[in-house]
């Protein structure tokens, strides 16, 4: 019988790797990375196109993160178990913070250099990112015109459309709040999960109420405070989003037949999770 190799540096006490393995390394095995590092095709001979490919792969990564982080808070709001969803926001956070760094290698880009390979991309633009619209619907910004750009991708189309008819965070939220025995309407408790949310003056009261005695609601205002960071995190991606392709193309048709920045300026100006903000100005 023959044995393998042996390092002439290997022995008891050996501090040395083990660097022989039958196949394919279990950290391959585990983090795919051989997948990933090959997952780049370009479309144009500019070098400036891998960084951003790659950046837009790595946001890709982020969200999917960020999606199970927030699913995973909204399945733990609904069993009432509020330290478990807080653990998986304050995850969240540093995700989203990690996700709005990713805009730092592109944020400086000229015209020039972005139509260097601007043409690369075709008709691709990132509101067709299923996993960012997945996010979205977390958020509860829902639009069923949203699924027609991938009606050609039937798993896609379907994680997306059960997505949209589920509750998002936010309505987890208030469904706890109302369990909690705060009065949170039946219209918006009841409302159709399909629309996207609309602010309602009586979530706004009870959230000015909850911070108004934080004393005996001290849960409940670090779950706010939780999805305020959110909330924030959001409005600066949008932002940075907003900048980067001003910087990069001005007030030009965006790919895909977007506004372009006109579209991004409107998304900029709505906040998430919104009587978390306006109660304030009633505490």
């Amino acid at each position: 019988m023959s044995l393998p190799p042996v390092s002439p540096d290997a022995g008891a006490g050996s501090v040395d790797p083990n660097l022989d393995f039958a196949g394919t390394t279990p950290y391959e095995d585990y983090v795919q990375a051989d997948v990933l590092t090959h997952l780049q095709h370009l479309r144009s001979d500019d070098p400036g196109e891998m960084v951003f490919l790659v950046t837009t792969q790595v946001m890709e990564l982020w969200f999917t993160v960020i999606v199970h982080e927030w699913e995973t808070a909204s399945r733990a709001l609904r069993e009432d178990r509020v330290p478990v969803a807080m653990d998986a926001l304050k995850r969240s956070v540093r995700e989203l913070e990690a996700l709005n760094h990713s805009w730092r290698p592109l944020a400086q880009l000229t015209p020039g250099q972005f139509n260097a390979y601007r043409a690369a991309l075709g008709e691709g633009s990132g509101f067709q990112s299923a996993m960012y619209r997945r996010m979205e619907f977390l958020l509860g910004e829902k639009s069923a015109s949203m699924l027609v750009p991938h009606r050609g991708a039937p798993r896609v189309h379907a994680e997306l459309e059960k997505a949209l008819q589920e509750p998002s965070l936010y309505d987890e939220v208030l469904a706890l709040l109302a369990r909690r025995g705060l009065p949170v309407p039946q219209s918006v408790l009841g409302r159709d999960l399909a629309q996207r949310y609309e602010p309602s003056p009586e979530v706004e009261a009870v959230w000015a109420g909850i911070y108004a005695d934080a004393d005996q609601n001290t849960e409940l205002v670090r779950l706010g405070e939780a999805l305020s960071d959110v909330a924030e995190l959001i409005w600066r991606w949008r932002n940075d989003h907003l900048v980067a392709t001003r910087r990069a193309m001005g007030a030009k048709t965006g790919t895909g037949g977007s506004a372009g920045v006109a579209w991004l300026e409107k998304r900029a100006q709505k906040n998430v999770f919104p009587e978390l903000w306006t109660a304030r100005s009633h505490v």
